[in-house]
């Protein structure tokens, strides 16, 4: 079950902070900690998040934002932080920007 946090926004409108934010809460419910809990400069297995949830991770954050990413992308930037400033290059990267077909 999705909670009302997950739904889906058009990825440019995505911001950094509300990126690390959604982030910080997908990770506060998998390990069920308050999201004032999660730090978002730890490393993610600090959290215990094994390759269970870093799959269901990668998945819920390409449902959320319409991309697709492999299935290592927590293990390759273990924090949230450096999560969120990957999805935000890959966000830009993928932006119709420039490109109109």
């Amino acid at each position: 079950m999705n909670s009302p946090e997950s739904a889906p926004s058009a990825p440019s409108a995505a911001s950094d902070t509300d990126l690390r934010s959604w982030l910080r809460t997908r990770v506060a419910h998998y390990v069920q900690l308050d999201v004032a809990d999660i730090d978002t400069a730890a490393t993610l297995t600090t959290y215990g998040l094994d390759s269970v949830y870093a799959l269901t991770l990668c998945g819920d954050i390409e449902d959320h934002l319409g991309l697709v990413l492999e299935p290592t992308v927590a293990w390759d930037h273990p924090t949230i932080d450096a999560l969120t400033r990957h999805l935000e290059e890959t966000l830009a990267q993928a932006s119709p920007a420039g490109e109109s077909g």
